[in-house]
């Protein structure tokens, strides 16, 4: 028997696991937040745009089965909005989030756990690698430094010396290499996203560079989550 998921999307394993219930049969839409202009897509339905916070998205989730929130784990509002529809209306909530990274041998890294506290933690004078996306690039508008931004879209706003790269992931080891050794990095900050983009993490270790990562926002107090494609698509199944 078929199942209606909604998949709030934006993420590789949200494409992945919205493809594979669609091939299974299930009746699945994938909600994508409309910020990239050019997004890659999943297989089965496709909607763009918010819901107009709790109120809409439970209204949303009358004929849905199951919801899997897939978002970004840095998206935070989202994820909060989803855990309070799902309560509210009675579905079922499933959040799947990639494991994130964990420190090696010869890791420089400091965990810090916002933006603006990665923007303090800056030296003076340092060039920095910014890789956390477009949006939070503000947080760093005054610090005294110059700035590699890399994003997939162009930020609202840039710190007074910085250099933009518009670019889409996952990036090979040997670029990253070329990136940091080519722009002169003295320090890395990202989001503790995980993935498959740790190649940055790699180069600016075999750099001896340090890196500021930014801590994941806490999830809601008792949602349920995996970590999984697999396990996701095993927890929704009929």
């Amino acid at each position: 028997m078929s199942r209606r998921v909604l998949v709030l999307g934006g993420t590789a394993e949200a494409r992945e696991l919205a493809t594979r219930l669609a091939g299974r049969g299930d009746e699945v839409t994938t909600s994508l937040a409309g910020r990239t202009r050019h997004p890659r897509l999943p297989g089965g339905e496709v909607r763009t745009g918010g819901f107009g916070g709790v109120d809409g998205l439970a209204a949303a989730l009358g004929d849905v089965d199951v919801l899997v929130d897939a978002t970004h784990p840095f998206a935070a509002t989202m994820t909060a909005h989803a855990a309070a529809a799902a309560a509210r209306t009675g579905t079922p909530l499933l959040v799947l989030r990639r494991p994130g990274w964990t420190a090696g041998p010869g890791e420089r890294w400091t965990r810090v756990p916002s933006l603006a506290s990665a923007a303090r933690a800056i030296p003076a004078g340092a060039r920095v690698l910014l890789a956390t996306g477009r949006q939070g690039v503000e947080a760093f508008v005054d610090v005294n430094a110059w700035f590699l931004v890399r994003a997939i879209e162009a930020p609202g706003v840039l710190p007074a010396r910085a250099e933009l790269v518009l670019a889409r992931g996952p990036f090979a080891l040997d670029d990253e290499r070329a990136l940091l050794d080519r722009h002169a990095i003295t320090v890395v900050v990202a989001k503790d996203s995980g993935g498959p983009t740790e190649a940055k993490l790699v180069a600016a270790r075999e750099r001896a560079l340090p890196v500021l990562l930014v801590d994941r926002p806490p999830l809601p107090d008792g949602v349920d989550v995996v970590t999984s494609v697999e396990a996701a698509l095993s927890r929704t199944a009929p």
